[in-house]
């Protein structure tokens, strides 16, 4: 395989494409997939080129990236799926975040002197929630999919068993992530065969991962949550230190939730709510941007009001933001214009506001996991997905003969009130540990619908994921094409740490020196960050673009036709 990432068109046009004229905006007439793993494309390809909607590929692509990228995702984790069904015009958003176990508690992580101990919420049984990715395949299964699981799980089964080559996105995570996983019997077993890295280029394969998926295949979700199975997971936890019982996963649902809807220049934006924090940062955001004429402005103040917006959005997240089926979220007052009307007033066009300045959280480094994918098929379904297990490889263990890690997302809730996590995120009482409770989230599943355009979009990068999201957003506003959005250099600011974090290039160095005037501090760092999939439709002149954030990208193209995609199969 010459690149990790790929995206293909599917050129067939539907069936009915080959009757009567339809109006131009009315279905793109072809699908196409932008995830974050070649593999994972070609398994979505597949059945959508077997009959399969954009729903029965998303399962299919999604159970590959957690075999492929077991780094970034995976059966042992959760996710948030957002969908529009074309056949109603139906947009749903699918919460499938992981659980606190229900013998959780608020002071869990704490240690003799009340201090955090951060260690044993991200790695070891006690930093796993319950898992919610198994639940989430059947769901899209059951109520919107056209094909069995069987059929959509049938690639990466397959892939499971002959086997896939070990990449350098795999080498740099588990490279990082290695002392923690070598303390793990199960894990040490999967990843790190005779004790050692696995060199890029290793035939890797996952015989217990195979059977898992076979599994649910045939049982649904109840093969995973309830009998055997669930048994001999809780056994394993507890063996390790955990504290789950088989009533937490015999108990875990996933939750239908309305998404929010926003507006800005003309497009509805359609987004995440809570237990995600991003629609809600993304609404502030952009409704404090309303207030100016943000695109005509220099480089500089155009970043400078940025960076207030995003500090005065993520201030707002660590006070106010966590489980609606746990707290009252403000959830109105934060999207609605006349609070950020208020925010905005706040604001100085020239200086910047220090964050220790805006009552809140008192603190305060990240390293991201998580993988997205966005899809698009010929009648017009949007699927936008994006999974995690948190920190790279999750919390570093396996239940022996499952096949796949569970993950630390214990970490995402707030130990304790102002203490960060593992992103540099705080929070306070809203996210604080509850049994059964699910813990606050930046990932941000995005929809965006112009008279022109639409897109699906989202992101990977832990606390950089709404920030990612929201500078995507404004690019396809401006009329950028997919893959320029996708490989656009990036900037954020999330409150605390007071600064602002840039990639290289993303701010002129004449910007860079007029926010340092400003009053802000600019770190511009060569570290990356983030892994855009972003698929887009003209509606006008029906071209259908992809976008893959080139930031994992190997040697090779960016993108391939479907007669192209046989050479990396």
């Amino acid at each position: 395989m010459k690149r990790l990432l790929l995206i293909l068109l599917l050129l067939v046009p539907a069936a009915w494409a080959e009757g009567p004229a339809r109006p131009a905006a009315a279905a793109p007439g072809r699908s196409a997939i932008a995830s974050a793993n070649a593999h994972a494309t070609d398994a979505g390809m597949e059945v959508l080129a077997r009959g399969g909607n954009a729903f029965d590929a998303a399962i299919a692509v999604s159970a590959t990236l957690g075999l492929v990228e077991p780094e970034s995702s995976g059966l042992g984790g959760g996710g948030f799926l957002l969908l529009h069904v074309a056949k109603d015009g139906r947009d749903v958003f699918v919460d499938a975040r992981e659980r606190a176990p229900l013998a959780a508690t608020r002071d869990m992580f704490l240690d003799g002197n009340g201090e955090a101990d951060r260690r044993r919420s991200v790695d070891g049984a006690l930093a796993a929630a319950i898992p919610g990715l198994p639940a989430a395949l059947e769901h899209l299964a059951r109520h919107y999919g056209r094909l069995p699981l069987s059929q959509s799980l049938a690639p990466a089964i397959r892939l499971a068993r002959e086997g896939w080559r070990f990449g350098p996105k795999n080498a740099a995570m588990l490279a990082w992530r290695k002392e923690a996983l070598a303390g793990d019997p199960g894990a040490a077993a999967l990843f790190l065969p005779d004790g050692r890295v696995p060199e890029v280029g290793t035939l890797m394969r996952n015989e217990d991962y195979a059977r898992t998926l076979e599994l649910i295949a045939r049982e649904g979700a109840a093969g995973f949550y309830r009998g055997p199975f669930a048994r001999r997971l809780v056994a394993g936890v507890r063996k390790a230190g955990g504290i789950w019982s088989e009533r937490d996963l015999a108990e875990y649902r996933v939750v239908e939730r309305e998404p929010l809807r926003l507006h800005h220049r003309g497009y509805e934006i359609v987004t995440a709510p809570p237990p995600s924090s991003g629609g809600v940062a993304l609404a502030t955001i952009l409704n404090i941007l309303s207030g100016y004429d943000y695109a005509a402005l220099p480089p500089a103040e155009r970043a400078h009001l940025l960076t207030e917006a995003m500090r005065r959005a993520y201030r707002d997240r660590a006070l106010y933001l966590g489980d609606p089926d746990f707290v009252q979220a403000p959830v109105a007052m934060l999207t609605s214009p006349d609070y950020a009307a208020g925010l905005r007033a706040g604001i100085h066009p020239r200086r910047a506001t220090p964050s220790a300045l805006l009552p809140g959280v008192d603190a305060a480094p990240a390293r991201p996991d998580t993988s997205h994918f966005s899809i698009m098929d010929a009648e017009g379904n949007l699927v936008a997905v994006t999974q995690t297990v948190n920190l790279p490889f999750g919390n570093a263990l396996v239940v022996p003969g499952t096949g796949f890690l569970l993950n630390n997302e214990m970490d995402d809730f707030s130990v304790k009130p102002g203490v960060p996590n593992a992103f540099g995120l705080v929070g306070d009482d809203a996210n604080a540990i509850a049994p059964g409770k699910r813990p606050l989230s930046s990932m941000t599943p995005t929809f965006l619908r112009g008279d022109d355009r639409v897109a699906v979009l989202g992101s990977p990068g832990g606390s950089r994921i709404i920030t990612t999201v929201l500078l995507a957003a404004l690019g396809l506003m401006d009329g950028q094409d997919a893959q320029a959005v996708a490989a656009a250099p990036r900037f954020h600011h999330q409150y605390l740490p007071d600064r602002i974090q840039a990639e290289s290039g993303a701010l002129p160095a004449e910007a860079v020196a007029a926010l340092e005037a400003m009053g802000h501090t600019v770190e511009v760092t060569d570290r990356s960050w983030g892994n855009l999939q972003v698929v887009a439709w003209d509606r006008g002149s029906g071209e259908l673009q992809t976008g893959t954030d080139p930031r994992w990208q190997g040697v090779g193209k960016g993108a391939a036709t479907a007669e192209e995609a046989s050479i990396y199969r």
